[in-house]
């Protein structure tokens, strides 16, 4: 269904203490909202949906599709968006498309001439990492990683661009330790959009693309010395 001839897509984000929503068309962001939660997602999320709906005067059965953040993330965030996400999909039919969490940060920020290091909070002072150049498409130049700040610095051979979740701390130790290497965006260039996440999963829609209900699952990285997930 369309609604005024127009689709429409519906992403979440619930992959990090940062999550989001989007409405997206293929034309433009039409709704977005971000937030940080403080572990709080399961009684957030479904009052911010059901708020962006009804400010665009549609219902979940007016959707083209729902995309979401695969993670890598939080065990428990990750795993409530998509039960949401799944939910949503099953009861009208619409096709899901999962997308990884460092993906909608390399999507937004790489660059042909400078490699992108995207990061995500993994807890106990490790991040999920993984670097990007784009072109005419996004390209992965790495496998998902869970890295120590002091791993992730012996990782980096030149200059790199940061983004994501970097907190002052974290700044600082890369400025420190990678001086001129390090570029670094804003805090506010920090922010994981969910509005980039609903560009990539129209990207796939119109290609025919959709995720099978009953296997999409999250993405979770295995820390070999820990023995722990994320």
């Amino acid at each position: 269904m369309t609604v005024d001839g127009k689709e429409m897509i519906l992403a979440i984000d619930t992959a990090t203490r940062y999550a989001g929503i989007a409405l997206y068309d293929g034309q433009a962001v039409l709704c977005e909202e971000t937030w940080r939660s403080n572990d709080s997602h399961t009684r957030e999320l479904m009052p911010n949906v059901v708020r962006a709906l009804a400010q665009q005067e549609i219902t979940v059965q007016d959707l083209t599709g729902l995309a979401v953040a695969l993670g890598p993330g939080s065990f428990t965030g990750l795993r409530i968006g998509l039960s949401v996400a799944k939910g949503i999909a099953f009861v009208t039919g619409k096709p899901l498309l999962g997308i990884p969490t460092l993906d909608i940060l390399g999507y937004a920020h790489a660059r042909q001439d400078l490699r992108t290091c995207a990061l995500v909070e993994a807890g106990r002072g490790r991040f999920c990492v993984a670097t990007y150049r784009r072109g005419q498409a996004l390209e992965r130049l790495d496998e998902y990683r869970l890295l120590s700040p002091a791993d992730l610095v012996a990782s980096i051979e030149g200059p790199t661009l940061f983004c994501g979740e970097i907190d002052a701390s974290l700044r600082s130790y890369l400025q420190e330790r990678l001086g001129d290497l390090a570029i670094i965006v804003s805090p506010a260039e920090c922010l994981r959009r969910a509005g980039y996440l609903a560009e990539l999963g129209w990207q796939r829609l119109q290609r025919g693309e959709r995720d099978d209900l009953a296997t999409l699952s999250p993405i979770y990285l295995h820390h070999p010395a820990a023995g722990v997930e994320a």
